[in-house]
Formats: structure tokens, C-alpha cells, sequence
């Protein structure tokens, strides 16, 4: 039985951080105050010296003193109000095909675990493996996340999945948008680069993997912007989108 891993952030929902919108979602409703919003901004210098460019993705600090029920609450609220009717309905129509063939839906994202949950559960995805902050005493740290599937991480991670459920990780798939992304991709046997940026669009097309994208995505470099899937051996033309039989296959 083959794997479905699933990104969040680009792949499944356009736009903006999932997790960028949530801390605005808490901002707006009264939950983020001083003490929040002063321990994120002191992580960053701190956080600087450890992980340079990356330090906004470790940065959970606004989350410092916040009940980790609360937060679950307001996030299960968060994914019904904000992120399903962003949900991108071609991605979806895919994973109803991967469904219906009994594979495993595996969501695989660097979004925190209490917004992977529920979005999973909306899905009715199989599992997520997701970022775990770090909390005391139920009760969130301005500490770095204890568990991050993020770049060469995502593919460790998919890999103790498939370690522990006795898949083989050739025989998955990986949906995913970003160049940081490029680990997991190359480390299944069924790559999709799903509504990429401008350098996965290109390393995509160059190794023959499928793209998923609307036609007029601007991840998409020219001259193949009106690509909606890319099969290797297309001869550099648009090709049609895979049949049912083909993607259960």
C-alpha cells in the first residue's frame, strides 16, 4: 500500500503561513498581548546565532504562557473559520482519487501539530506529522519547537513513517509547493510538485516530475506556464491531466 505525504502551506493552501495566519487570528481576538508578543521578539536575536535565515519559521515564542487546550480550541475554530475555505479544490479531488484506492493520507508539514490536527480530521486524511511545540505543565514555552519537519528534516521524517509502518518510500507520493521541499520530493518514487515556486517548477520540469498547478500560476517559468501536469516524456508539450487509473497505479 502506497503513502500520500501531503504539505500544508503552498501545497494544500495558497497564501500566507497557516501558522502566520493563526498568530494573527490570536492577535485579533485578544489572546496575544505584551508578554507574547515581547518573548517572540527577543527570540529572534537569540535565534539568529543557531538558525540564520530560518529563525522566523523556529520562532514559537508567541506562544509563551498560553494553555495548550486553549490554544487547540481557538486553532480547531481557526481551521474551520480560516483554512477550509482555502482549501485548493484540485489538490482536494486528487487525494479523494489516492482515497478511494485505499492509500494513506499522510499530511507532512512544518505547521504546528494543534493546526495539522484538525485539518487532517476536516480531510479525513489518515495521519499528519506535524511540528510539536514545547510545553510545561500544559502550558507553551518561548522554546524552538521540539519537532520540526521542515527541509532535509520533512524526508527523515517521512522515513521513520514508512520504517514504521512497513512502507516502501518508493512506492509513495510527496505533494509539495517550495525548493525546501526538494528532499522529501527526491526521496519518493512518486514526486509531484504541487502549485511550486519558481525554482521546484523548474528542477520539476527539468527531471520530468508532475506538476499541479492552474494554468495561470505565476510559480510557473515561462515559456511552460499553462502546464497543469507535467509527465516526464512530454516532449515539451502541455500534456492532459493523469488518469484515475494512472494515479492509483
Amino acid at each position: 500500500m502506497a503513502c500520500i505525504f501531503v504539505d500544508i502551506d503552498g501545497t494544500l493552501i495558497g497564501g500566507p503561513s497557516c501558522e502566520g495566519r493563526f498568530a494573527l487570528y490570536l492577535l485579533k481576538r485578544g489572546r496575544l498581548g505584551p508578554y507574547q508578543l515581547a518573548r517572540a521578539a527577543a527570540f529572534v536575536p537569540r535565534g539568529l546565532i543557531r538558525y540564520g535565515r530560518h529563525v522566523f519559521k523556529k520562532n514559537k515564542a508567541y506562544l509563551a504562557g498560553l494553555g495548550v487546550e486553549a490554544v487547540a480550541g481557538l486553532a480547531g475554530a481557526f481551521v474551520d473559520e480560516v483554512l477550509v475555505p482555502r482549501l485548493r479544490r484540485r489538490l482536494i479531488e486528487r487525494l479523494e482519487i489516492h482515497k478511494s484506492s485505499g492509500e494513506t493520507i499522510v499530511l507532512l508539514t512544518g505547521a504546528p501539530d494543534f493546526i495539522a490536527r484538525p485539518l487532517a480530521e476536516r480531510l479525513g486524511a489518515d495521519d499528519w506529522c506535524a511540528t510539536k511545540c514545547v510545553a510545561r505543565e500544559g502550558v507553551y514555552t518561548a522554546d524552538p519547537p521540539a519537532e520540526h519537519p521542515f527541509g532535509e528534516a520533512k524526508l527523515e521524517f517521512a522515513r521513520d513513517i514508512c520504517r514504521q509502518n512497513g512502507w516502501d518510500i518508493s512506492e509513495c507520493w510527496a505533494y509539495a509547493d517550495s525548493a525546501y521541499d526538494l528532499a522529501l520530493l527526491e526521496g519518493v518514487g512518486r514526486p509531484v510538485a504541487a502549485y511550486p515556486d519558481r525554482t521546484l517548477a523548474r528542477v520539476a520540469m527539468d527531471r520530468g516530475w508532475e506538476v499541479l498547478a492552474d494554468a495561470a500560476d505565476p510559480g510557473l517559468p515561462s515559456p511552460k506556464r499553462s502546464i497543469g501536469f507535467a509527465q516526464a516524456g512530454d516532449g515539451g508539450h502541455a500534456p492532459a491531466a493523469p488518469t484515475d487509473e494512472a494515479i492509483k497505479g
